[in-house]
């Protein structure tokens, strides 16, 4: 390691906050890994269904005991359980999100810089229009498609949001079923950021005297963007990935709060309790278990991933104010 590397890392290390955004990640890393191990199905019931704890039709929520440290949702859903999985849930949807969205924007930001004219205006064009377009009303867009693709495939889908196959080719269940359109909208428009920034640094670095070596060494442009821009204007689009895991884990949440998105997960849980606690009757102070671990969950999530972004801020583009997005 250079005497610049041990520089950054020192600094790096030196700041509280990053070492506590590091922690933090790991935590979540460790326990996203671990969830077989640290919440496994209870005994006497499905292994396929971790969650449950009790009686599929006991639709009251229990407070905690023995068998649930952290109560049971309506439904016998054990809190605890739901978020050690949800945080497997949480991190897989924003490094998924996070690593698609910046690799198709390095690439084609960098695509664009490089060969420069129409084929860069068209480039920028193109994210000028998607920018246009919120992340959230991308998504929900997606999900309407895709619900319409299916009703004109044959299935039929009923208002509380189950889906009935029958009659639908197996083949096409299985390809359908497999698709999450929320994941799907936030790739396809949150990917922009980082095509304007790797156009910025790009159309700084193309002139560069290596890159015209490797030009006169007949080196093919697509060899040139991937092997020696792309590595060289990365660094700032680490950070922004960091950040946005937080952002999408926590717009995942509130979609599945409001019913948007059918699948199990943190936001999930504020759902089924939301009516012990805004309902008539509903008390937050009585039942505290049904939202206070899974808000405590996501926002040491957040606040986690920003510290760390935060951190990787500094390590790698340490003059970060000189280029804007």
């Amino acid at each position: 390691m250079d005497k610049s590397a041990r520089s950054q890392l020192r600094r790096f290390a030196s700041q509280m906050g990053s070492i506590l955004g590091l922690f933090l990640v790991i935590l979540y890393i460790v326990v996203a890994l671990a969830a077989p191990w640290l919440a496994p199905a209870h005994a006497g019931l499905n292994a396929a269904d971790p969650l449950r704890v009790g009686q599929f039709n006991d639709f009251i929520a229990h407070p905690p005991s023995a068998d649930s440290p952290l109560g049971t949702l309506p439904g016998q859903i054990d809190v605890y359980h739901s978020l050690v999985w949800g945080t497997r849930t949480a991190l897989l949807f924003g490094l998924m999100v996070a690593a698609c969205a910046a690799a198709f924007g390095l690439l084609f930001g960098a695509a664009g810089a490089y060969w420069g004219g129409w084929a860069n205006r068209l480039v920028l064009r193109t994210t000028d229009a998607f920018l246009a377009v919120p992340v959230v009303a991308g998504a929900y867009f997606c999900k309407q498609l895709l619900a319409l693709f299916m009703i004109r495939a044959g299935f039929k889908i009923y208002l509380n949001g189950e889906i009935d196959t029958t009659g639908a080719s197996p083949q096409l269940v299985s390809i359908l079923m497999g698709i999450n359109p929320i994941m799907i909208g936030f790739i396809l428009f949150s990917w922009m950021p980082y095509a304007r920034l790797t156009n910025t640094l790009v159309l700084r670095l193309r002139q560069a005297d290596f890159i015209q070596a490797a030009r006169a060494v007949g080196a093919s442009p697509l060899y040139i963007v991937i092997r020696h821009l792309i590595p060289n204007v990365i660094s700032p689009s680490i950070t922004l990935a960091a950040r946005d895991i937080s952002m999408v884990v926590m717009l995942q949440a509130t979609f599945q709060f409001i019913g948007l998105d059918s699948g199990f997960g943190w936001g999930k849980i504020l759902q089924l309790g939301r009516s012990y606690l805004i309902a008539p009757g509903g008390n937050i102070l009585r039942y505290w278990w049904l939202y206070i671990p899974v808000t405590l969950a996501i926002v040491l999530f957040s606040v986690g991933w920003n510290l760390l972004g935060d951190g990787l801020n500094d390590r790698l583009n340490p003059r970060r104010n000189q280029v804007s997005l």
